[in-house]
């Protein structure tokens, strides 16, 4: 894999500008991504912080990456430098040859049983259980003391969005998460994959990218014309195929398997940049109507939270805040009063 020094480095002026403007917009967190060729999203999201007044920051994280106590230490820092703006991405790794960077050699089901164990002992610190004394297949923790504590007016540790589409996943989320953040998919079949979710008292987001205009025609021009834009001489999308082939992620490989035969999910549900842009590209394509009710429709599958993508990232956050929010906050009025 060819990694470009440039996409690893902050660049602190325009990711503070892109911060304030989401929190001009009303958006509540945005996500700092993990992976070889990004910045330490924990590092970074302290910088942004200190910088920022209110936007919470989404941390990325996988376990096996550094010890839980550690690990714990450093979420309880990064939310007393924010006043507790912290939560958490938990992800298990989709590429075995990147988690092999980091000496990680597990498959995909135990990189899922150890991400149990990781957030069992980092809970244990959370609650105050002081020494925390761990023994299992992966960890082990004897007498483990930590000064910190974390840092929130609202919760004991910071909120967990447990990411993936597979079983393990989704037993993750109702075993230690708060939240399991998956690809959508149609809602009927969103809402019957959720209810053990739900039931468990848990929620569900969805992670997806958001393509839209001021009419179905313009958007439907701007996703054609990102697809056959598609710039495939970058080393990601070079390379998009042979890390689908190489991945163990259940989610992306049934997301990119779909893309394969189905354009559409939905109306409004498009695949068209899955194989070009991943898996987390699946879109909502429309007018600013359209997309808001296709979110409403999500939301009565039982979904709660997003995270979202657009390109470009600060004018497609735009559209979303100015246009397309309204909106939905109204369509939520409408149905509470009826």
């Amino acid at each position: 894999m060819a990694l470009r020094p440039e996409t690893a480095r902050p660049d602190l002026a325009a990711q503070l500008a892109f911060c304030s403007l989401a929190e001009d917009l009303g958006f509540t967190g945005l996500l700092v991504d993990i992976g070889a060729t990004k910045p330490d999203p924990i590092l970074l999201a302290s910088a942004l912080g200190l910088g920022t007044r209110s936007i919470e920051f989404i941390v990325a994280c996988r376990s096996g990456l550094q010890s839980p106590a550690v690990f714990a230490q450093q979420i309880n820092t990064l939310s007393a430098l924010t006043d507790g703006r912290v939560s958490l991405n938990v992800v298990a790794g989709h590429s075995p040859a990147e988690q092999r960077f980091y000496g990680d050699f597990l498959d995909h089901e135990e990189r899922y049983a150890r991400t149990g164990e990781f957030l069992a002992i980092c809970e244990a610190f959370w609650r105050h259980d002081q020494p925390v004394n761990f023994r299992g297949r992966y960890y082990a923790v004897e007498d483990g003391m930590l000064g910190s504590t974390f840092v929130s007016r609202h919760r004991h540790r910071p909120e967990l969005l447990i990411a993936g589409g597979s079983p393990p996943a989704r037993e993750l989320a109702i075993a230690h998460g708060d939240c399991w953040m998956r690809l959508p998919e149609p809602p009927a079949a969103l809402e019957a994959a959720s209810r053990p979710v739900l039931a468990a008292g848990k929620t569900v987001g969805l992670r997806h990218a958001i393509i839209g205009a001021s009419t179905r025609s313009e958007a439907l021009e701007i996703a054609h014309g990102l697809r056959e834009g598609a710039d495939r001489t970058t080393p990601d999308r070079q390379l998009e195929g042979t890390f689908i082939a190489r991945s163990d992620s259940t989610s992306f490989k049934a997301m990119h398997k779909v893309a394969e035969t189905t354009e559409w999910l939905t109306p409004v549900l498009w695949t068209g940049l899955v194989q070009s842009h991943g898996a987390p590209a699946i879109a909502l394509v429309g007018s600013a109507d359209e997309i808001a009710a296709a979110l409403i429709d999500f939301k009565h599958a039982g979904t709660s939270q997003f995270i979202l993508s657009g390109w470009p990232k600060a004018q497609s956050m735009k559209f979303f805040g100015e246009e397309v929010l309204p909106r939905v906050r109204r369509l939520e009025q409408r149905l509470a009063v009826a």
